[in-house]
């Protein structure tokens, strides 16, 4: 029955500090929709964004800054990704490293974003 993902919501501490991350590190846009709401943009998708204690009904039971574990597929190699993050001081945690991704096999870097959400950043590889 499902044919895609359309949006997701992330609840952040700091909706600024947030879209700073998103835009200038991994390259999102923002737009601003609604009634002010802020959500990031990337290929189709986007990821609404509530601020902590400020949340949009309706909303998950427990909406928590750093509870989130994102992965997404970049347009570059993992090596220019390295290269970006180390320029931007964002530290790498883990990777590259093989792993699977929603359609065969991934290689992924790891890292935080201001929230401490894990963001994983993956490539697909042929096997």
């Amino acid at each position: 029955m499902i044919a895609s993902l359309d949006h997701l919501v992330l609840t952040v501490a700091d909706i600024d500090s947030t879209i700073d991350f998103y835009t200038r590190i991994l390259g999102m846009s923002v737009e601003t929709f609604g009634e002010g709401r802020k959500a990031l943009v990337f290929g189709v998708q986007k990821i609404n964004l509530h601020e902590a204690g400020r949340e949009f009904e309706p909303k998950s039971a427990k909406p928590t800054p750093g509870s989130g574990d994102l992965c997404f597929l970049i347009s570059t190699s993992l090596a220019e990704a390295q290269e970006r993050l180390g320029a931007a001081g964002v530290r790498i945690e883990q990777g590259p490293i093989a792993r699977t991704g929603a359609t065969g096999p991934i290689r992924s870097l790891y890292i935080r974003d201001p929230d401490a959400n894990l963001i994983e950043l993956s490539v697909p590889t042929r096997v």
